[in-house]
């Protein structure tokens, strides 16, 4: 992914500062560690940029995280039904535990493009 480096594409997917992209923004690089999951560091130790712009600053990742879950389901969704041809009830089963086991995933990411939106790469 290091060819995407500078981008705000690559800040998302890899969970890394979105001014400098030198380093993780939260504790814990595991996202299975629940207890953990959402813990961030205040500020980037390389370019010093404050992660909580206000307080409250991250409630607005709820809106994202909306369409994400949305398109992990669909895709759980249409690899069940459509491509192994599973019948309704054990697709639906499948959105569950993708759901389910996704979480956290789905909590960064949408953190993650939050401050990307108001954020951008900066070459210093």
């Amino acid at each position: 992914m290091k060819f995407l480096k500078g981008t705000k594409v690559y800040s998302i997917f890899s969970g890394s500062c979105p001014v400098c992209q030198s380093e993780s923004m939260y504790k814990e690089c595991n996202p299975y560690k629940l207890s953990s999951t959402l813990k961030m560091k205040e500020r980037c130790s390389v370019c010093d940029t404050k992660y909580k712009i206000e307080p409250s600053f991250f409630y607005g990742a709820m809106y994202v995280s909306y369409p994400v879950g949305i398109a992990f389901a669909t895709a759980a969704f249409i690899l069940g039904y459509f491509v192994f041809q599973f019948d309704l009830i054990t697709t639906y089963g499948i959105i569950v535990v993708v759901m389910v086991m996704s979480l956290p995933i789905i909590l960064r990411v949408s953190r993650n493009i939050w401050i990307n939106i108001f954020m951008s790469f900066s070459k210093h």
